[in-house]
C-alpha cells in the first residue's frame, strides 16, 4: 500500500475564509468567520441505497460512508502539531434526505481551517506548502429571472391541507412538507457570490457549499467534539416585521404558541430518544429559547450529551445515521412522516434536508441541515433551485404555512438579487 503524506501547519490568524476559495472545486463550512474550506478535490464517495454490500443486500449509506473514509486515511501518513477538531485530513458531505437519492463525500486536496484564535492549512500528497491567496469578488447572477417550483403555490396549500386532514384522523402527528423554486442567469451562478451575502446578513448560521449546494442553515443536527455531542433544534416559526417593539412582541407570542410548541415538542423528542443510546447522560432544557435571524425567528434547543465509554465509541456517522431524518425536516413517527412526504410532496428533495457538514479523522466534526438553501444545477449552472419546507401538525393554517415557506426563501432569493 502506497502511503500518502498529508501535513498540517500553523498559520497566520485573521483570515477571510471566504475570500479564498476559488470559483470551481470549492467546499465550505463557515459560522462567524470560523470554520473550515477546501480547495481542489483528492477524491470523491458517490452512494444511494442502489449500492449493495459483498453479501448482496443493501447496506446503510452512513456505513459505506464511513467504510470509504476509513479505507482513505488509512493510506494516509498524518504530520499534524496542533491535533484541533478539523486540522489534518478532513471529508466533506452531503446527504440527501431520501437515502434513494445520491449522497456524496468530497475529501479536498487543500484545507484552510480557523476556529478559536487559530488558524491552520492542511494539503494531501508530496507536494511544497501551497499558498494562501485571495480571489476576485465573484460576479453576481446576470438578468435573473424567476420560474415556478415543481407545485404550484394554490396547489402547495392544498397538499398542506391534505396533510392536515391526514393529522387529524390521527394517522401522524406531525410532517414537514417542502417546496422549490427555479432561478435563471445569463451567467453561471457562483456559490461564492452568494455565501458572501448570507454571510454578510445571517453570520449566526451556518455557511456551506458541498457540490453545488449552498446555503446558510440555523440548524445544526450535531456537533462532535472530544466525547460531547450538541445539537441545536429547531421548531416553530414566525416571520419578522423589521420593527424591533413589534418583533419582540410577535417574539414572545411564538414562545407562547401551543401550535409552534406543539411541533418543536416533536422535533426535541425525535433528536433527544436518537442520541440517548450513545450516551450515558443527556441534558435536555425543559423549554425552548427564541432565536433571532435576519428574517424570521424559530424556537430553538440545544440538546447535549456525553457520548457513553466503550471500546469503540459512537463517530459522527453512527450519530447521523441514528439522527437522520428527524422530526425537524421530516415528521413524526418518522416512517409514516417519511411515506406521506412521499405520497403528497410532488418533488424530489434531493440533498436539500439532509445532513451537510464535515467529518475529521477522529471521527468528530459538524453536520447541520440544509435548510434556507439551493442547489445549482450540475447540467446548466445557469440555472438554481431554491427549497424551503414548514412543519404541519392539526393546528396548521395553509396559507400561513405558504407565507412561511416564502420567508424561508428570502434569505437565497435576496443573496441571488444582490449585488
Amino acid at each position: 500500500m502506497n502511503s500518502i503524506p498529508v501535513k498540517t501547519l500553523e498559520i497566520s490568524h485573521g483570515l477571510d475564509l471566504l475570500k479564498l476559495l476559488p470559483e470551481t472545486n470549492s467546499l465550505a463550512w463557515i459560522r462567524g468567520g470560523d470554520g473550515v474550506i477546501g480547495i481542489g478535490e483528492f477524491d470523491r464517495f458517490e452512494v444511494s441505497s442502489g449500492n449493495v454490500g459483498a453479501s448482496g443486500t443493501s447496506v446503510d449509506r452512513f456505513d459505506q460512508m464511513r467504510a470509504w473514509w476509513h479505507e482513505k486515511l488509512a493510506k494516509f501518513i498524518v504530520t499534524d502539531d496542533l491535533h484541533l477538531s478539523g486540522t489534518g485530513p478532513i471529508a466533506f458531505i452531503s446527504a440527501s434526505f431520501d437515502p434513494a437519492e445520491k449522497s456524496v463525500v468530497v475529501i479536498p486536496k487543500i484545507i484552510i481551517g480557523q476556529r478559536n484564535g487559530k488558524s491552520w492549512l492542511t494539503w494531501i500528497g508530496d507536494l511544497p506548502k501551497p499558498e494562501v491567496v485571495e480571489y476576485p469578488k465573484p460576479e453576481a447572477p446576470l438578468n435573473l429571472s424567476w420560474a415556478g417550483g415543481s407545485v404550484e403555490p394554490h396547489l402547495w396549500e392544498e397538499i398542506v391541507a391534505q396533510a392536515v386532514q391526514r393529522i387529524s384522523t390521527g394517522e401522524l402527528d406531525k410532517v414537514v412538507l417542502a417546496r422549490d423554486l427555479t432561478a435563471h442567469s445569463d451567467l453561471p451562478f457562483d456559490a461564492r457570490h452568494i455565501m458572501l451575502k448570507l454571510a454578510q446578513k445571517y453570520s449566526a448560521t451556518w455557511i456551506f457549499n458541498i457540490d453545488g449546494l449552498v446555503g446558510a442553515t440555523p440548524e445544526l443536527l450535531l456537533r462532535l467534539n472530544r466525547g460531547l455531542v450538541t445539537s441545536r433544534v429547531l421548531a416553530g416559526t414566525i416571520q419578522r416585521t423589521g420593527d424591533d417593539e413589534r418583533d419582540l412582541a410577535l417574539a414572545g407570542s411564538l414562545a407562547r404558541s401551543s401550535k409552534d410548541l406543539e411541533e418543536h415538542k416533536y422535533a426535541v423528542q425525535s433528536v433527544s430518544q436518537s442520541l440517548m443510546p450513545f450516551c450515558s447522560s443527556t441534558n435536555i432544557p425543559e423549554s425552548p429559547f427564541v432565536l433571532h435571524l435576519a428574517n424570521v425567528m424559530h424556537l430553538a434547543t440545544d440538546v447535549t450529551g456525553v457520548i457513553s465509554d466503550s471500546l469503540t465509541p459512537a463517530d459522527l456517522f453512527a450519530l447521523v445515521g441514528s439522527l437522520h431524518p428527524s422530526a425537524a425536516v421530516c415528521g413524526t413517527p418518522r416512517e409514516i412522516a417519511k411515506k406521506v412526504i412521499s405520497d403528497l410532496e410532488g418533488m424530489a428533495r434531493g440533498r436539500y434536508a439532509g445532513p451537510v457538514g464535515w467529518i475529521d479523522s477522529r471521527g468528530e466534526g459538524e453536520l447541520g441541515i440544509a435548510l434556507r438553501c439551493a442547489q445549482i444545477d450540475p447540467e446548466n449552472k445557469k440555472q438554481i433551485r431554491l427549497f424551503a419546507g414548514c412543519g404541519i401538525v392539526a393546528g396548521s393554517d395553509p396559507k400561513k404555512e405558504f407565507a412561511e415557506s416564502q420567508a424561508k426563501l428570502l434569505p437565497i432569493r435576496e443573496a441571488l438579487e444582490s449585488y
